[in-house]
């Protein structure tokens, strides 16, 4: 494996997206190579190596994933029972759906769950204190009739995890997963990251000036109910090993037959750039019969991705501080380490010429509970953007992510549903337009949710 050429790439890529800090790692027959660009914080730079920490966000589901899995293996839960029996003051908008959604619901996000709430940084930020608001918490379809990726559904796993062990998320997870594995650098919470080398996030401005992202971890430092969706930060270093620990025998945590479990297939997904199904947590992915499993994660000024080959023992991390220029940073780091370490090059969707009747059918408001998402055409192209929804941010006393303005999109080849986004920082993104049964349009899938259709443009 050349460091040099990883090294080459990482810098060359950061320096042209402006990536003030950046850590890369790929793990391939056993062996580890580490490439790093920029500093950790523009004010009080240092170098940024295989051991800083950045924030993970939805990297984190991954752990919680491995964790019930390890309590499944123990005896100590089923993943196809009711979430009730182990929470049983669970309470959703729909009684029928609180009774029935399983907890293999939750870690396959089949739950019919919206993606979160929003905490407002007031009131019981616990675990307990979230379930207790679920209720509120609008329910986009019966439980298992397809995949919405979910934040809520993971944050309600990990309570399952308190009430299956009697301690607190943070400490069961420590007992169960990250202690046994050594990864002494994946942690929750401000108090323990500080006493390490952290990379702050940074969100470019419409001005195109550099801006310091608070929090620093996506979620007001507090926030311990959403932990379990996203609340780790990690290392280059420590998610190499977490690969390792995927990619062998389950090291006298898991029976191996329970952790490959996690890589087998448990529901499809239709047009997603995440992948083409979900496993217990992870997407799954076809790069040319070669099978991967990967998750990514987007926070404030933050992204993370991990990708794992298991039949070529291969892994690669990348860690990016900044929103969002950094998700389209780690996609081409991906990208590159496939094609120059496994010679796999992901072949680039076409999108169609632009039709003005398509367009037409698909434009308007879609929205979930903190965002809304546009859809317009000016007669020659069609445009997606989306963003956290105005009263959400004008409300808070924190700095949010900056909105995704609106960038092109085209539909792509087949039944004339799934579309790809052409630019911006949400390049490369695919998804799919749902109908109903008269065949209007009822909702737009993008990063796995969905978001459902409130108004139509004439």
């Amino acid at each position: 494996m050349s460091q040099e050429k990883l090294s080459e790439f990482v810098s060359s890529r950061a320096t042209e997206l402006g990536v003030p800090g950046a850590a890369v790692g790929v793990l391939l027959d056993g062996r580890e190579i580490h490439a790093s660009h920029g500093v950790t914080s523009l004010a009080a730079p240092l170098p940024v190596d295989e051991k800083t920490l950045f924030p993970l966000a939805s990297v984190s589901k991954t752990f919680t994933a491995t964790a019930l899995m390890r309590l499944a293996a123990e005896g100590k839960v089923d993943l196809d029972a009711p979430v009730r029996r182990y929470v049983p003051e669970l309470r959703l908008a729909d009684e029928e759906a609180a009774a029935r959604i399983t907890v293999l619901n939750l870690l396959n996000h089949t739950s019919g769950l919206e993606w979160n709430l929003i905490d407002d940084g007031k009131g019981d930020r616990s675990l307990a204190g979230l379930v207790a608001r679920l209720p509120g918490l609008p329910l986009i379809a019966p439980p298992g009739a397809r995949a919405s990726y979910s934040q809520a559904g993971y944050n309600l796993a990990g309570r399952v995890v308190e009430k299956v062990t009697g301690l607190p998320f943070e400490q069961a997870m420590a007992s169960l997963v990250l202690e046994p594995l050594g990864l002494a650098d994946t942690v929750y919470g401000l108090a323990e990251a500080m006493v390490r080398k952290f990379a702050v996030g940074y969100n470019r401005g419409e001005d195109g000036e550099l801006r310091a992202a608070r929090p620093w971890n996506a979620f007001k430092e507090g926030a311990r109910g959403d932990n379990p969706g996203g609340g780790l930060a990690s290392s280059v270093s420590d998610l190499l090993r977490w690969a390792r620990f995927q990619l062998g025998d389950g090291e006298g945590l898991l029976p191996t037959a329970q952790l490959h479990r996690m890589r087998e297939r448990t529901v499809e997904l239709r047009g997603s750039t995440l992948g083409d199904g979900f496993g217990v947590c992870w997407f799954l992915h076809d790069f040319d019969g070669l099978r991967g499993i990967g998750h990514g994660g987007s926070g404030n000024g933050q992204f993370a991705e991990l990708l794992i080959v298991p039949e070529r023992d291969f892994a690669v991390v990348s860690l990016a501080g900044l929103g969002p220029d950094g998700h389209p940073f780690n996609q081409s780091v991906v990208r590159w380490a496939l094609e120059h370490y496994l010679g796999v090059a992901e072949k680039q969707a076409r999108p169609l010429p632009y039709d003005e009747g398509r367009a037409r059918q698909v434009v308007g408001r879609y929205e979930i509970d903190a965002m809304d998402l546009d859809i317009a055409t000016d007669g020659a192209r069609l445009t997606l953007g989306v963003g956290i929804k105005p009263e959400i941010r004008e409300a808070s006393d924190e700095e949010m992510p900056p909105d995704h303005p609106a960038a092109g999109i085209g539909f792509l080849p087949g039944d004339g549903d799934e579309y790809i986004v052409t630019e911006g920082g949400l390049e490369g993104q695919r998804g799919y337009f749902s109908r109903d049964a008269d065949g209007a349009v009822t909702g737009v899938d993008i990063a796995g949710r969905l978001f459902k259709r409130v108004t139509r443009t004439p």
